[in-house]
């Protein structure tokens, strides 16, 4: 009877800390959405929102501020959950979306059209008037994405001959990001300088850069791939206690293994592919989510994607805060808050790191 209280008590605790996150998330869009640059008071925001301020007003929130506040809550929430499904299958506390390469994937990709469009390679002669980011947005990010997705079933496809064991999914995806790496400073190398300087932008983590259309295809990947995760919840409660056990209670690990790291890189390809590098939220949130209330897949899927979302819009706030007028890159403001987090990890507990 105490065992069962006891056990109905923590389950209770972890519900009201979602709760908490929910509420918290909700409070922080509202402030993402009003505090900015322009000075908009919390009534001029509310009218604005009513499209009852002037058009200037009405258009920062209605074409900037509120795609800017989806991609957040939608981008933080994939790149959290892919963390930690990422973590969860590859028994490993430094797993991230970026594990299987597809960051560097995208980011190859993504540099293979801009330099193209923005006139080319050193040889071609082009010049600044030749390249227009809005016009090869959308064949950037597909280019991107392509890319990734190429990256985590070749990857996959490896490991497959070692039955998905974890140490050989993260080598080879590491050797093969490292292979992205070197083509994309190859690239870069016989770029023009338009080229350059376009390709290095776009590296920046941006959530400037959403609109409707891209908050609406993301938000598709995500919600379906989250959708198997929490299906899928009591497998993965069964890997925590290991393959064997897994295998016991009917599980086929090899193709749970699959279906979730491609959902988990898929989600992670194509927030990248709109967004930009955005680093450590998939290690950040789902740490301390489990810091907090275990390892239960029933709580800690929701709570992940609610920290995740979280921490995108707070870093998204103090990018725009601190920007003096031009929001920094999320993705500098998220690195900032996470390498202090990972340094703790590395020089934390053993066991908190370990493999």
């Amino acid at each position: 009877m105490y065992s069962k209280s006891l056990l109905e008590k923590q389950q209770r605790n972890k519900a009201l800390f979602v709760l908490f996150l929910l509420i918290a998330v909700l409070i922080m869009s509202l402030v993402c959405l009003f505090v900015g640059s322009s000075h908009m008071t919390l009534k001029g925001g509310l009218l604005a929102l009513a499209k009852k301020n002037s058009l200037a007003y009405n258009r920062i929130i209605w074409n900037i501020r509120i795609p800017r506040l989806l991609a957040a809550l939608i981008a933080g929430a994939g790149l959290s959950i892919s963390g930690l499904i990422m973590q969860t299958n590859l028994n490993n506390s430094m797993a991230s979306p970026s594990t299987l390469g597809v960051s560097n994937a995208a980011v190859f990709g993504a540099n293979l059209s801009i330099i193209a469009g923005a006139g080319g390679f050193l040889s071609t002669g082009n010049n600044v008037s030749s390249f227009s980011v809005g016009a090869n947005i959308y064949a950037t990010s597909f280019m991107a994405f392509i890319f990734s997705i190429i990256s985590i079933l070749f990857i996959l496809g490896l490991c497959r001959i070692r039955s998905y064991s974890p140490s050989v999914v993260v080598l080879a995806g590491i050797a093969i990001g490292s292979v992205w790496t070197a083509a994309t400073t190859i690239l870069q190398f016989y770029a023009t300088d338009v080229g350059l300087s376009a390709a290095v932008i776009w590296n920046f983590g941006d959530l400037g850069r959403a609109t409707y259309k891209s908050d609406l295809l993301m938000f598709s990947v995500v919600f379906i791939c989250t959708t198997v995760f929490s299906i899928m919840g009591w497998k993965y409660n069964a890997f925590l206690a290991g393959d064997s056990t897994a295998k016991s209670l009917g599980i086929n690990v090899n193709t749970l293994r699959f279906i979730s790291l491609l959902l988990a890189s898929m989600i992670t390809a194509v927030c990248v592919s709109f967004l930009g590098i955005i680093g450590f939220v998939g290690i950040i949130c789902p740490h301390i989510v489990k810091k907090i209330i275990g390892q239960d897949h029933r709580f800690t899927i929701p709570a992940s994607i609610l920290s995740g979302s979280l921490l995108l819009l707070l870093a998204d706030t103090l990018s725009r805060t601190f920007g003096k007028g031009s929001a920094l890159p999320v993705g500098a403001i998220t690195s900032l808050m996470g390498a202090p987090f990972f340094m703790a990890i590395i020089f934390g507990k053993r066991g908190d790191y370990e493999c």
